[in-house]
């Protein structure tokens, strides 16, 4: 959505919002320069020997979607007793991480779950994964494939290493489309915005239950 990390073979093009610059020098002397830019200053970047699974920044979150360990009966332990909106449960980076707002409606859209539906219904009374929990981790880790060959979401200023912009989101849904008509064929729906926790979600008011 916003910022970017540069790869170049000069630090001369320095830019508004540069925060962190490192040089590297090959064997063969050549020069590559790391630049990382953030706007908002969402991020951060922290240099340590420590174990990741030690970490303070690292070992509370979540499996990422392509993970192994990120699957639906894994998810479905994190599920039980759960009482929050399903949308808002995606978001929280101690279940999973890394996985962003407008990933998180265009998957839920491709599942058909209401993004308002309650976490731990869609698990069964001892704890397994219903159908549309399994149905929703393969929309996740599909939704991720598809932006990643897409080269992310450029709804701002964000870029890949090369400066070249993002474009999956020609291919959004339901993100950024309210009050539209619903792209599936057999639905008359209309795309609606609500806030769940502080962050728009959109989804289809007819093919989301």
């Amino acid at each position: 959505m916003s910022g970017q990390i540069k790869i170049s073979t000069n630090n001369s093009n320095l830019s508004k919002h540069d925060h962190v610059i490192i040089n590297i020098k090959t064997r063969e002397n050549k020069i590559f320069v790391i630049t990382y830019n953030d706007p908002r200053r969402f991020g951060y970047i922290d240099l340590t020997n420590q174990d990741p699974e030690t970490h303070k920044f690292l070992s509370s979150l979540g499996p990422e979607p392509l993970s192994n360990y990120f699957n639906a009966a894994n998810l479905a332990k994190t599920l039980l007793n759960k009482n929050k909106p399903i949308k808002n449960t995606l978001l929280d980076q101690n279940i999973v991480s890394g996985l962003g707002n407008i990933y998180a409606c265009e998957a839920l859209f491709r599942s058909k779950i209401n993004p308002k539906k309650i976490s731990s219904k869609l698990i069964t009374s001892k704890g397994k994964p219903r159908k549309n929990l399994i149905l929703l981790v393969e929309k996740i880790n599909e939704v991720i494939k598809e932006a990643i060959e897409a080269g992310g979401s450029s709804l701002r200023d964000f870029s890949n290493i090369s400066g070249k912009m993002g474009y999956f989101q020609s291919s959004f849904n339901v993100y950024n489309r309210e009050n539209e008509k619903c792209l599936l064929g057999s639905c008359n729906g209309i795309i609606k915005r609500v806030i769940q926790s502080g962050r728009s979600t959109f989804f289809c008011s007819k093919c989301q239950k």
